[in-house]
């Protein structure tokens, strides 16, 4: 992603700025959606493997990115935390 646009990014629930979700913590990510455990911040299933996601500051939350294009609606918030999932 470009590093001017994700210098614009925030977080739309938090404002803290969002930074690439790291391999490892994506990997661990997939993982628990394999299993069934990750819900959005809407108690909604998340339910597709992600390709991509901005974490923020904090490694708390993530949103995906689809096609290149952040999907930052804090419905879609992905609880990493709640999750399991360290994005350190």
């Amino acid at each position: 992603m470009d590093r001017k646009l994700l210098d614009l990014l925030a977080c739309p629930t938090t404002r803290q700025p969002l930074r690439p979700i790291d391999p490892r913590a994506l990997d661990g990510l997939n993982a628990a959606i394999a299993a069934g455990g990750v819900k959005r911040s809407d108690g909604s299933p998340q339910s597709a493997p992600v390709d991509a996601a901005l974490v923020t500051a904090d490694g708390r939350l993530a949103y995906r990115v689809d096609d290149g294009i952040p999907v930052l609606l804090a419905n879609e918030a992905i609880d990493l935390t709640a999750a399991g999932v360290g994005a350190t």
